[in-house]
């Protein structure tokens, strides 16, 4: 009997010396998991940290406002340190940070910086304003700043240059119709082509001079720079926004030019893009009442019945298909607009006196809310 209870004693030792194994097992697995739960917050919170650090660092090197078309000129005097340009840059609002811009320079190892007065804006990235000043592209005092709005006739763009320059709008209609002159522009840009020449167009160079603002210096203020510097913009900005197969570039324009002169709203242009399609199609006489301003060089409030009459091959009351050419010169909006034509079945809109506008099918629902709004 006591020999089977010494081995009983020994079963129980074992036993219990088991169970503390298990416990301790069991306790070093509870800790390992709040170990690693912890290490997992930790790591996230350490990514979360420098996601956060990165977006406030990316933001602070970005440009301070991307759509800004604001120009300053930054003097940077000679002998200026990094810091003391760093400082100038923030004070003049063209980029937000002078410490980070400061640290990144440094972190770059970007030097040669060069002194002198530079045309920055607050739509320039921390690069590129690095690029500028390394570069030396100084600032030159503009002569003239000339803006251009959408809409506006070739003539009154020559005008309005007359007005800010000593160059005469006449110079520049003579110089824009010059057809040797032409036929160089034709051979240099891609949107230009010999529609422009045909004898029915009025003036070549409608609806190929983009509207936008424009600075010349001094020796810029020249008929023919004037002229290309247009041209080329507007190049760009088809080459820029509008597919290839938007279709040859005197019909884009003419297109584009009827949407500017018709919409009242970015939210409209497809929609009557839409009807110009839908009317060729058919086909229909376009109808459209900028033309006939157009055909008689006057803008109209109203397009009467008798201006309508007018023989023109710009008045899409009287002639088939699209006018000779452009009508005015259309912004990009409207430009993207004839290229891309929204897809319905209207072949007619209405303006209402409060500027709604209205699309049917028929002529008859046309009608009736052109009565609705005479009545």
């Amino acid at each position: 009997m006591e020999e089977l209870s010494k081995k009983e004693q020994k079963r129980i030792r074992k036993e219990a010396h088991k169970k503390k194994v298990e416990e301790r097992k069991k306790e070093a697995g509870i800790v390992r998991r709040i170990v690693l739960a912890a290490i997992v917050v930790l790591l996230v919170a350490i990514a979360a940290v420098g996601f956060g650090a990165y977006r406030y660092v990316a933001g602070a090197l970005g440009p301070v406002d991307e759509n800004s078309d604001e120009i300053k000129e930054v003097e940077i005097p000679i002998g200026s340190t990094t810091s003391s340009i760093a400082h100038t840059l923030e004070e003049e609002g063209v980029i937000d940070n002078s410490s980070l811009f400061r640290y990144y320079v440094r972190f770059q190892d970007v030097e040669g910086f060069q002194a002198g007065n530079y045309a920055l804006s607050p739509s320039m990235s921390a690069d590129d304003i690095i690029e500028e000043l390394q570069e030396g592209t100084l600032y030159e005092e503009y002569a003239a700043s000339i803006t251009i709005p959408e809409g506006f006739w070739a003539e009154q763009i020559f005008e309005r240059i007359e007005n800010e320059t000593d160059i005469s709008a006449q110079e520049l209609q003579e110089f824009s119709r010059e057809e040797e002159y032409l036929e160089t522009l034709i051979d240099e840009y891609d949107i230009l082509t010999e529609a422009i020449l045909a004898d029915e167009v009025k003036q070549p160079l409608e609806g190929y001079l983009f509207p936008a603002r424009y600075d010349f210096t001094e020796d810029e203020l020249e008929p023919r720079i004037i002229i290309e510097t247009m041209v080329e913009r507007m190049d760009e900005e088809i080459r820029e926004s509008v597919p290839e197969a938007a279709g040859e570039p005197h019909e884009l324009l003419s297109r584009a030019s009827i949407i500017e002169g018709e919409a009242r709203g970015d939210e409209e242009r497809r929609g009557i893009s839409g009807v110009i399609e839908n009317r060729l199609r058919v086909p229909m006489r376009l109808q459209m009442d900028p033309t006939v301003s157009y055909a008689h060089g006057e803008r109209f409030a109203r397009t009467l019945t008798a201006y309508t009459e007018i023989e023109s091959p710009y008045n899409t009351y009287h002639t088939e298909g699209l006018p000779a050419g452009p009508i005015n010169n259309p912004g990009i909006e409207s430009i993207k607009a004839a290229a891309d034509p929204e897809a319905h079945d209207y072949l007619y809109f209405y303006h209402s006196p409060e500027g709604e506008i209205y699309f049917n099918e028929t002529l008859d629902q046309h009608n009736s809310t052109v009565n609705e709004y005479r009545d």
